[in-house]
């Protein structure tokens, strides 16, 4: 790595602590309980509070939830879900879990997001769920989404990883959708090492997530543990319940979540200030003012020869992602979208977590602008 390279721009993502976690899990550890118990109770508390929600169900991962989220709105073998290919593969294998078949759409070269015009486009006689992306953290407006397809009786489920804390209007995302899924990796805006969340339609929706994620057990572990039996009342069910370590370190985070929000916006705005005198480089926009966002992607000429130089000087690029309808596991189910494979070709994801100062984003644009230059790249 050259000598002069930021040690903040060689990331592209990163976990980020405030120290409060720590504590919080030790308390756990020594409470000898680590499982589900009610850590993990408290930490959907917050959770529904600060989304203004009535309900929140954490599980395991993000994947967890859209595989739970999928199988509560009833989809099973023979369905299709609508699904925009530029995604991470967990959204594609949880509806494959499922048995269903991914039927990809298009998303919005501006917004990376899917719209209603990719929706028609992918609707079959046997669309069952759509599952829009809020990809970077962008929440797009999904009422012209969601007005389309409910007279149809399709279940819109928000593949939410990238968007805790964002703001659809008034309202944070969860609050305004049918199903919202959430992720909380180790490198989303708010983590719990890992670990996901479902917010679910009504409480009764609720009641049956729950009966799923502990394999269709009724009764709590206290409860099981008082009694000499137990009853499971749903056939495949999962074991997709958070741990309270887990739970812990999301409590830990949520008390800094202001934070969080306000670094990563500050951040995001930095980039956007200085990649306008980069005119090569398209920023994605994120609708800051709505959005925590979660990357920073720039659309760049040559892309491949881009991400070669600046790795090559030390700055941490990645690619999210490539399209799905391409990977080799799902080619049965390709179909030309060719917008996707234009913007498969072109995104670059720009180091981009809390650990980063001005002077890292400087380095990081300034690389950016080289590599441009080196490979004769125009606007």
């Amino acid at each position: 790595m050259p000598p002069s390279v930021r040690p903040g721009a060689g990331r592209n993502a990163s976990p980020y602590l405030y120290g409060s976690e720590q504590d919080a899990v030790a308390r756990v550890l020594a409470s000898g309980h680590y499982g589900h118990t009610h850590v993990v109770d408290e930490f959907e508390e917050a959770v529904a509070r600060l989304l203004d929600v009535p309900d929140a169900v954490a599980v395991s991962s993000g994947t967890a939830a859209l595989h739970t989220a999928l199988v509560a709105a009833g989809v099973t073998a023979g369905m299709d879900v609508i699904v925009p290919s530029l995604t991470f593969c967990a959204t594609i294998q949880a509806i494959l879990h499922c048995g269903a078949r991914p039927r990809f759409a298009e998303v919005n070269p501006d917004t990376l997001c899917m719209d209603v015009p990719a929706v028609l486009d992918a609707l079959t006689a046997t669309t069952t769920a759509v599952i829009p992306v809020l990809y970077a953290g962008r929440a797009v407006d999904l009422r012209p989404i969601h007005e389309l397809l409910a007279e149809r009786g399709i279940t819109v489920i928000e593949d939410a990883a990238h968007a805790f804390g964002s703001h659809q209007g008034l309202q944070r995302v969860g609050a305004t959708g049918q199903l919202t899924c959430f992720s909380f990796g180790p490198i989303k805006n708010l983590t719990c090492g890992q670990g996901g969340m479902i917010i679910p339609r009504t409480r009764e929706e609720a009641h049956h997530i729950r009966n799923l994620r502990l394999l269709g057990v009724v009764e709590s572990a206290s409860q099981r543990a008082a009694s000499t039996t137990y009853q499971v009342t749903t056939p495949g069910a999962f074991r997709y319940q958070m741990s309270a370590i887990n739970a812990a370190i999301g409590t830990a985070q949520l008390a800094h979540f202001t934070t969080a929000e306000s670094t990563r916006k500050h951040l995001w705005r930095t980039y956007q200030s200085a990649l306008a005198s980069v005119p090569a480089a398209a920023l994605v926009d994120v609708d800051i003012d709505h959005s925590v966002p979660h990357l920073v992607v720039v659309k760049v000429p040559d892309r491949e020869r881009v991400w070669t130089f600046m790795r090559e000087n030390g700055v941490g690029v990645g690619v999210h992602y490539p399209p799905n309808h391409t990977q080799p596991a799902f080619a049965r189910w390709h179909r030309p979208l060719p917008d996707t494979e234009r913007l498969g070709q072109q995104i670059m994801t720009l180091p981009f977590h809390p650990h980063l100062t001005s002077d890292d984003i400087r380095y990081v644009v300034s690389t950016l602008q080289q590599a441009l230059d080196a490979t004769g790249a125009r606007p």
